[in-house]
């Protein structure tokens, strides 16, 4: 198939359709920066944040490298390296998971605790200022759906 052949039967984007493209881009960019810079005065990335946040969703504050790796869109070797990371500054531990010899549990320590409850405040107020009080109801509604609607894979 040639360069050209190719080029036809490219479906590009109207002009309404890169623009809404474009400041989504920028929408997203511009909140994931500023709450990126307001969680490093807690010496946090966002993967930590996210890590330690969804470990503590579990009562016990575990789930197996797998379950979190596919919950952030990662490779298991990815999270692997990030927990290792993770692990040296006392945020997580690794423990043997009991359903499966070959895999294992990331567990918040007491540090992570500790760090989560320091920085979720700071998180939170960050998530409001840059997002959440910048629309009204309705917007933060039609979004909602919107972002269930392009995630759904069906």
């Amino acid at each position: 198939m040639s360069t050209n052949e190719r080029q036809d039967e490219v479906r590009w984007l109207t002009v309404e359709e890169e623009r809404a493209w474009r400041a989504y881009r920028r929408m997203v960019i511009a909140v994931q920066t500023r709450t990126v810079q307001d969680l490093a005065a807690h010496g946090l990335s966002e993967p930590d944040y996210e890590v330690l946040s969804t470990l503590s969703e579990h009562p016990d504050g575990s789930r197996t490298l797998h379950e979190q790796a596919a919950k952030m869109g990662w490779s298991r070797s990815r999270l692997s390296r990030h927990a290792t990371r993770m692990e040296a500054r006392d945020l997580i531990r690794r423990a043997p998971d009991p359903t499966d010899g070959r895999g294992c549990l990331l567990v918040l320590t007491e540090t992570g605790w500790d760090t989560l409850r320091e920085a979720a405040p700071t998180h939170l107020d960050s998530v409001r200022r840059h997002f959440v009080d910048r629309l009204d109801a309705e917007e933060l509604a039609i979004l909602g759906r919107i972002a269930e609607k392009v995630t759904d894979e069906r």
